[in-house]
């Protein structure tokens, strides 16, 4: 019987709910300090508890894995505790395309893929010396926005970067990614394609809360200019969103472009959840500045479903138990080997 399994982290509650929810066994690979907190979870059936999440590299935790014919689900955690090539060596099946996970990771692939989806996507800057207005500095990988930081000039840049450096969390320019700064209200799209059905489904809206910027505004601006600090864009939780009726055309146009476009780029193509993250400007256009290639923690806000998937499903579902619902599907039709890679 095939089990679920995925990383104790990020969105690990809402996939194995889901899993069990669609009658699968569940395990938990789960770094020991977290024991505690993932035991009072009656829906997970097993932890595999690790030292760190790189274990599951090692041959005993991988044994274990194949013995219970698991499938593991990747989330952001995974992305950001592994390198791209340490992921795609994992011999255990991974739920939807791991080849796509490294285009996630590096942002020049990143951007080359938003491209060919025809999505409005911010000017990148190859040069702290092009800075010539409001620009976004962003490290490589899932970090959770950990470590970006904005700069007007090429000195702010300079100077910025050179804390960052100080802390350990990056080594040269070359670990930034610039690109212009995008206005408007931020919204990232939550989308499941299912190859089975080679059809989209469009399954919420959220808006992610960052600390500190979206915290520095409860600062008098005086206040504001006097903090020595990087203010901090590291993620610390999300709110739902509904988007004007008017826009759902273009929200899955875009969808639908950026599966097109992941199919010619990085077979088999963009199986699964993924997001689409951006702003909307004061006319309803959208500016696409990152994507996710797999399920992100602002699903977690949709656990008995979200505005979106109640119309496509007349019971609650979640991310996680969609994920789960393709892979029965998949096993009903003997056609695994379309999801999993």
């Amino acid at each position: 019987m095939t089990t679920i399994s995925t990383l104790g982290s990020h969105c690990a509650l809402q996939v194995l709910k889901g899993a069990k929810d669609e009658g699968f066994q569940t395990l938990l690979i789960c770094e020991k300090k977290r024991e505690k907190l993932y035991k009072r979870f009656s829906f997970i059936d097993e932890l595999l508890l690790v030292d760190s999440f790189n274990d599951i590299l090692e041959s005993k935790c991988r044994s274990k894995l194949k013995e219970l014919q698991s499938i593991i689900i990747p989330h952001g955690t995974l992305i950001s505790q592994m390198s791209s090539s340490e992921i795609e060596s994992i011999d255990i099946p991974i739920f939807g395309n791991k080849w796509i996970l490294r285009w996630e990771s590096d942002r020049n692939m990143k951007e080359k893929l938003m491209l060919e989806s025809k999505l409005h996507v911010p000017k990148s800057l190859s040069n702290p010396s092009e800075i010539n207005g409001l620009v976004i500095a962003k490290r490589h990988g899932a970090a959770g926005g950990k470590g970006y930081f904005l700069a007007t000039n090429k000195e702010d840049y300079e100077t910025k970067r050179d804390k960052l450096a100080s802390q350990g969390l990056i080594k040269s320019d070359e670990d930034l990614y610039l690109q212009e700064y995008a206005f408007g209200v931020s919204a990232y799209l939550q989308y499941f394609y299912t190859p089975i059905h080679d059809k989209l489904e469009f399954f919420g809206v959220d808006r992610r809360y960052e600390s500190d910027v979206d915290g520095i505004g409860r600062i008098p601006a005086q206040q504001q200019i006097d903090i020595d600090k990087i203010p901090s864009f590291n993620v610390i939780g999300n709110s739902p969103l509904v988007l004007r009726e008017s826009l759902l055309d273009e929200v899955y146009s875009m969808g639908e472009r950026f599966v097109d476009a992941a199919k010619r780029l990085v077979a088999p193509g963009m199986n699964g959840p993924f997001c689409l993250e951006g702003v909307y400007d004061e006319n309803g256009k959208f500016t696409a500045f990152e994507f996710s290639s797999r399920i992100v923690a602002g699903t977690n806000l949709y656990v008995n479903g979200s505005p979106y998937s109640v119309f496509i499903y007349d019971e609650p579902m979640s991310m996680g138990r969609r994920i789960a619902r393709e892979i029965k599907i998949a096993n009903t039709k003997n056609q695994i080997s379309k999801i999993v890679t």
